[in-house]
């Protein structure tokens, strides 16, 4: 695959885009910690971020069903750039409130509806179907490794000569992504069909989802995992700030330790030969065991470890469930139904930073986080039960050398 040159320029574009996205992230979450002292305040931020998916993210899959995913992706990265430079500029010249970052995350949220399904769909069309599970593995992996540079550098630079520059960086950064997407040549692409403008599209991907009870299921479950897992902004920034002591670059260490653990899931994740449901439910049950370790870690040592743990833990069920969907959806629809996992998952930890930000304030971040690994288990449990319970298991989903199987007699999924 890395013989391809427009996969190299989108494994280039994927590694900076998400270093320019943690750098993003941890800037704007730090500077609301600053700005008001309170978790709860992260938490309303997270989720304004990640409330429009839940609102607009299902249309954004029709969107990328019917038009050129290549141009969406640059579209959507010059208007992040836009959105990074604003806040650049408000901050240096210290105009920056706190409802600035509010206004400016559901902005950030509306072009991730629309970039998301996008970019998901797009790595098919670099790599075809024949190579589309060992693409979105190396994709994954890659992008920690953005996880990995982006909040080393962030802490860095925020702790040095503030959020703005951070904000500046990230503005080039997703204007180099632009240009790397920019290069990948049209005729280098393996398209997939666009689909006409047609009345009931959207809810063509629905019922594609809730007619195959697996594929529903994974759906369901990265819904719960995203509300109960994936907090690390509110989650990272009080360990640094109130148990620790250890500032923003504290913030930056944690959040580069957990994109090292999420790289050694994700690598996991991509040896696996097939991929079966329970082994998503197996992977979101050991996050929820390594989210209530962590929250009992009692010195810093150990807690950096564990963070290496929930990382992995992370990155293993988010490569599986991705995977699962992505595989398990016909071409025709696949960007409908990622428009309609990613909401789930996203919009899931909108309200969960809402919940983790309340539980922190209320209960403690040790007790908060104990907490949410709880429900996390729970969630787990409930899944895996009504899976076993009410629907037979199916063969693993595998990719041939042709592309994913097709869906078996009478619209069902690919066999699990």
């Amino acid at each position: 695959m890395l013989a391809s040159r427009a996969f190299r320029f989108y494994l280039s574009a994927q590694v900076l885009g998400s270093s320019g996205v943690w750098m993003l992230r941890m800037a704007k979450d730090w500077l609301v910690l600053e700005l008001t002292g309170s978790p709860a305040a992260v938490g309303v931020v997270v989720a304004l971020q990640f409330l429009p998916l839940l609102v607009v993210g299902p249309l954004g899959g029709v969107i990328a069903d019917r038009h050129d995913k290549r141009r969406l992706v640059m579209g959507a990265q010059a208007a992040s750039a836009l959105v990074a430079v604003v806040l650049a500029a408000l901050t240096l010249s210290g105009a920056i409130a706190v409802w600035h970052l509010y206004a400016l995350a559901v902005v950030l949220g509306l072009i991730t509806a629309i970039d998301m399904p996008a970019r998901q769909v797009l790595v098919n069309e670099v790599v075809g179907d024949g190579r589309l599970r060992p693409a979105i593995s190396m994709t994954n992996a890659l992008n920690q490794g953005g996880g990995l540079i982006g909040p080393a550098m962030a802490g860095i630079v925020i702790a040095e000569v503030g959020q703005g520059w951070a904000f500046g960086v990230n503005g080039l950064i997703c204007l180099a992504v632009v240009a790397l997407i920019a290069a990948i040549r049209p005729r280098e692409l393996h398209r997939v069909p666009v689909s006409p403008r047609a009345r009931g599209q959207l809810r063509e991907g629905f019922r594609f989802v809730t007619t195959r009870p697996h594929l529903m299921w994974v759906v369901v479950l990265a819904g719960f995992m995203g509300a109960l897992g994936l907090n690390g902004p509110v989650v990272l920034s009080t360990f640094a700030d109130e148990v620790w002591q250890t500032g923003a670059r504290g913030f930056g260490l944690y959040n580069s330790i957990s994109a090292l653990g999420a790289l050694i899931g994700a690598v996991v994740a991509a040896r696996l030969g097939r991929l079966r449901v329970r082994t998503v439910v197996i992977g979101a049950g050991v996050f929820g065991v390594a989210e209530l370790a962590a929250a009992g870690m009692p010195t810093h040592l150990s807690f950096l470890v564990m963070l290496v743990v929930v990382g992995a833990a992370t990155l293993f069920f988010l490569t599986s469930a991705a995977t699962y969907v992505q595989l398990a959806a016909e071409p025709s629809v696949r960007g409908r139904v990622m428009a309609i996992y990613s909401p789930m998952l996203l919009g899931g930890h909108a309200f969960g930073g809402l919940l983790q930000g309340w539980l922190a304030e209320t209960l403690g971040v040790r007790w908060g986080l104990a907490v949410t690994g709880m429900l996390a288990l729970a969630a787990t449990a409930v899944v895996g039960l009504v899976l076993l319970r009410w629907h037979p298991p199916q063969a693993p989903v595998e990719t041939t050398p042709e592309g994913p199987l097709p869906p078996a007699p009478g619209g069902t999924p690919p066999p699990q």
